[in-house]
């Protein structure tokens, strides 16, 4: 079996090559189409049988899994949080890379292609079975739908799961962060600003739902923690117009499924006592993110610290491991263990101003090589 620093090294100019042509490639949430296409025209390249797009996008290429009910996942999301339609500003020198959603996660799914390209060159058969998937709709509102249609279709066969989704590879997601989200619209009868003065605003009336949600009291429990948020406001006509509609968007978030239920609770309460005979007020779920089902403590640490020796080992660096909202939601909320973890140094995440350092990518690859061929063959590779 070819080493793999020598592997890294013959093909690192690959690496930053697919992943210049993949940030070329928009993949807005719901429409990364175009990107599922190019990974699975490399896979198919590349020789990785059986590889396919399923109903959800996702591109999952299943390697030594018929029968096996253990199999690993290894997961990158291929869609960016920016909404643009057009190839979003790309910059590189010799020391980084700067492009929106370079490092959220383009670079992770790049890292992904060359695993599978390391497994299929050395024809490898993890026991259990790897399913490596670049997986759609991990961001806002896509609403994890590419890792729901993966555990959908392989239910009860998965053993534990990995995504590389961060930014630092001294950051590392082992809780699940829960969320629901919504849409709230107001209506009301509206008019000129001048001749139907005093007939209610749709404006002022989501201004006083956005004034209540804003002086709820979030639950406080040891360990947990707990948030909410208005993050887009839209409505109205003209500055002489009494609006007749606005709406907003707005979630809470929690790692605790009873503070999540908590708070599930005073927004209904919130929502049923605004509006009145003057004004409707329509709410509309928009996504629902769950908390951590019932996960086998041992399983999960035990995944967690071999991700981290991994690290330490390869990078020098002892990840801290946190709470967040990932597509590990979905194993950790079916008893699954599940990590996210980091292949690249960067920052600037889900801003236009998101960079990678070059040279982490190295790093990055043999982090993910390592991890695949512990955890997926269960033998100490090197």
């Amino acid at each position: 079996m070819m080493e793999i620093q020598t592997f890294i090294e013959q093909n690192e100019a690959e690496l930053l090559q697919i992943l210049r042509e993949l940030c070329a490639i928009p993949a807005p949430s719901h429409e990364e189409g175009e990107r599922a296409a190019y990974c699975l025209r490399y896979l198919e390249g590349i020789g990785a049988q059986g590889a396919y797009i399923d109903a959800a996008q996702n591109v999952v290429f299943p390697l030594h899994c018929e029968g096996s009910n253990t199999m690993t996942v290894f997961a990158a999301h291929t869609d960016t949080v920016f909404p643009d339609r057009e190839p979003l500003p790309y910059y590189e020198d010799e020391a980084v890379i700067r492009c929106p959603g370079v490092g959220d996660d383009t670079a992770g799914v790049a890292v992904l292609l060359l695993m599978a390209k390391y497994f299929v060159q050395q024809a490898l058969c993890p026991p259990g079975g790897i399913l490596f998937v670049c997986n759609a709709c991990e961001e806002g509102l896509g609403n994890l739908k590419g890792t729901r249609q993966l555990f959908a279709d392989y239910a009860g066969r998965i053993r534990q799961f990995v995504t590389f989704d961060s930014t630092s590879f001294a950051g590392m997601v082992d809780r699940s962060v829960g969320s629901h989200r919504y849409r709230v619209t107001a209506r009301t009868a509206g008019g000129h600003s001048f001749n139907a003065f005093g007939n209610r605003n749709a404006i002022e009336v989501l201004a006083g739902i956005i004034q209540d949600l804003y002086a709820i009291p979030v639950p406080q429990k040891e360990g947990s923690k707990t948030t909410y948020n208005v993050g887009l406001v839209t409505g109205g006509t003209s500055v002489n117009t009494i609006a007749q509609e606005a709406s907003m968007l707005c979630e809470y978030r929690s790692d605790d499924l009873a503070c999540l239920r908590q708070m599930e609770k005073t927004f209904a309460s919130v929502f049923g006592a605004a509006g009145g005979e003057d004004a409707t007020i329509e709410v509309e779920r928009m996504g629902e993110r769950p908390c951590a089902g019932e996960v086998d403590a041992v399983a999960q640490t035990a995944l967690t610290e071999h991700c981290r020796a991994i690290i330490r080992q390869v990078c020098r660096v002892s990840p801290v491991c946190h709470s967040g909202s990932t597509d590990c939601n979905i194993p950790h909320s079916l008893g699954v263990p599940a990590v996210c973890i980091g292949v690249l140094e960067g920052g600037g995440a889900h801003t236009r101003e998101e960079w990678l350092n070059k040279a982490s990518l190295t790093s990055g690859l043999e982090v993910a090589l390592r991890t695949a061929l512990s955890l997926g063959c269960d033998e100490n590779w090197d």
